[in-house]
């Protein structure tokens, strides 16, 4: 090992003697934090350390995402390890001046919980949000500057290639990933190590290794963050692919829409390149391997293998049949492995730590930890990184933070438009690819979202389901046609016009979608429709018999009423009614009409007698 690491050691041993800086100050710059003000609060910052002379001092460093995203913009100062949450221009003057200047810490300032009962910091690590995880896939992320590679050779980086071209065969590596046991990270959980060994068995001049980041689900940003974070790994692990299958040339499909892990990723591809980490003849080895970005344009479905293949290749997004599957005929027709960004993510660590110590973590199905995209009704929103096999309820109530405003936790919602809902009932089942599957439900890419109480299950299963109506290619009738008539039920459902009849009619169309659509995305489809009427079949009947929404969420079942004990005629609803359905005089209880009713809410905003509302 000691000949491995000299291989990769020497920029990182570069880096560390330019260093001569007394602190350092770590400022997200992944989408999140970017969109809620990060730019602002370097600029501030640099522009404070300039101007009380501590430059040459203070290094600042823009990182990928910390995972705390709902504090953002976020920024760390070490060595103290002082964790400064939802940072101001403003805040960072007072930062620098008191305590990059003064050394007094800003405890105000700080993120509440690292403040200890008696003043002290405690360790980010020690936080409810932090100390159940378990960071693998995300181990550089927040940690390094994804556009420095020095950064990356100096946590290991690139050491785990070195190892694979010096000392181990094609078959040694695709033996180490396939006893670890890791299981795709972006769909249906397919054996990683099975799937290389297919793609190393077809004979072929020319393979390819493609990376998937295209991560279309709402609400799901784990691939993108680790882009945006740690390039540099997903370079090291498709070549590391690439040599393990007889491939020398990779593509990673991302969309366009995610600007900034564009950027970063062919900022780290150019660094690689200039390094020698890709091109001719790595580490002497004679193993020879380039790669490149194609953009995608957005298209839902082109998450799907096989799509994403024909989109490459420059046609329209289309899946095709399989067989052939594409570790047979792939891209341009030839051999190819496609695994999406998290998977790569912990390839080189597996090669460095060992199957045994991926196997470890997890459970003996779903070895490991995955990563998640926390969102919804959730107090602490974010990226999450747990070992298989943790319950919903460390999830929601511990890492999570709970449901806020004191509602109560209603379901979760797993695997984007492809998934289904979690039930409160479920509450403590540990999350893995086998349990969801039991549930009605899947793991998907790993999106996460938290619906409350005041949630209408219906009118979710109704979101997804236009999503995927939107998203549809076309190409075969069970998904084009299916998803359009399901979502004219549920149309017919939330509006008032349901008859009992329609939910069998649901469950025989879903279940045809299932069998006969020709991807993925038409397969599933159906689940979001199919788990809520398992686990809530008692809202679509109130929507369905009695003509309500529980939650008070499907505004054609909404009615508005005034009570007229707690009316004190004051107008002020008649007057601010955009459709003029309010009626009455000065002082007396007013009426509304409910034929002309909207049901927008104004009125019960602006009554301060609470005299209005809705049922």
């Amino acid at each position: 090992m000691v000949k491995v690491r000299k291989l990769v050691a020497a920029e990182g041993e570069k880096l560390a003697k330019k260093t001569g800086y007394r602190k350092q100050v770590l400022v997200c710059g992944g989408t999140g934090c970017t969109s809620s003000g990060s730019k602002k609060v370097i600029d501030a910052l640099e522009k404070a350390l300039k101007a009380n002379g501590l430059e040459k001092e203070i290094l600042v460093v823009r990182t990928g995402c910390f995972g705390l995203c709902s504090l953002g913009p976020i920024m760390i100062v070490y060595p103290e390890g002082a964790f400064y949450s939802q940072a101001t221009p403003e805040g960072v003057e007072r930062i620098v001046k008191e305590h990059l200047k003064e050394g007094k810490v800003v405890k105000e300032l700080l993120y509440q919980e690292t403040v200890h009962e008696d003043g002290s910091i405690i360790s980010l690590s020690e936080t409810a949000f932090y100390k159940k995880q378990l960071r693998v896939a995300l181990r550089n992320c927040g940690v390094i500057d994804p556009e420095n590679i020095d950064e990356y050779i100096a946590v290991d980086g690139y050491q785990a290639l070195a190892k694979v071209l010096t000392k181990m065969t094609p078959d040694d590596v695709i033996n180490e990933i396939t006893a670890s046991g890791l299981r795709g990270r972006g769909g249906g959980g397919f054996p990683t190590g099975r799937k290389w060994s297919f793609a190393k068995a077809s004979v072929n001049d020319v393979k390819y290794v493609c990376c998937n980041a295209d991560e279309g689900d709402p609400g799901a940003f784990m691939d993108r963050s680790i882009l945006e974070g740690d390039p540099q790994c997903i370079i090291e692990a498709m070549i590391i692919a690439g040599y393990a299958i007889g491939a020398h040339h990779g593509f990673v499909y991302i969309r366009a829409e995610y600007p900034i892990a564009v950027e970063r990723l062919q900022k780290a591809i150019d660094q690689a390149k200039e390094y020698g980490f890709l091109g001719k003849n790595i580490f002497g080895s004679g193993f020879d391997f380039d790669m490149e970005i194609r953009l995608g344009a957005g298209a839902f479905v082109c998450g799907e293998e096989t799509a994403l293949m024909t989109s490459i290749e420059g046609n329209r997004g289309e899946p095709r049949p399989r067989p052939p599957f594409p570790a047979v005929k792939g891209l341009f027709g030839k051999p190819t492995v496609l695994n999406n960004v998290e998977t790569y993510a912990n390839i080189a660590q597996i090669i460095l730590n060992g199957s045994k110590w991926f196997a470890s973590m997890g459970t003996p199905k779903s070895p490991g930890t995955k990563v998640f995209a926390l969102g919804g009704k959730i107090t602490n929103v974010g990226l999450v990184e747990i070992p298989m096999g943790t319950t919903l309820r460390e999830i929601v109530e511990e890492i999570g933070g709970g449901i806020p405003n004191g509602k109560k936790f209603k379901a979760a919602q797993t695997g984007g438009p492809s998934g289904g809902c979690i039930p409160a009932l479920h509450i403590d089942t540990p999350i893995d690819y086998d349990s969801l599957l039991a549930l009605g439900s899947m793991m998907g890419s790993g999106g996460m979202i938290i619906l409350d109480e005041d949630t209408c299950m219906v009118d979710i299963a109704k979101f997804y389901l236009e999503f995927t109506v939107d998203e549809s290619c076309g190409k075969c009738t069970p998904c084009r046609v299916g998803t359009r008539r399901l979502l004219q039920f549920l149309d017919k459902i939330t509006s008032g016009k349901g008859e009992m009849e329609d939910l069998e009619k649901i469950d025989e169309l879903a279940r045809h979608m299932q069998t006969s659509s020709l991807c993925a995305l038409g397969q599933t489809a159906p689940n979001p429709v199919l788990s809520t009427m398992n686990y809530f079949k008692d809202e679509y009947i109130a929507h369905i018999k009695d003509k309500t929404c529980p939650a008070g969420v499907c505004k054609a079942l909404m009615k508005y009423e005034i009570i007229p004990a707690k009316c004190k005629g004051c107008t002020l609803c008649a007057r601010n009614c955009p459709v003029g359905a309010i009626s009455g005089t000065v002082k007396q209880p007013h009426v509304i009409d409910q034929d002309k009713c909207i049901k927008c809410g104004l009125c019960m905003r602006n009554c301060k007698f609470g005299a209005i509302y809705t049922h």
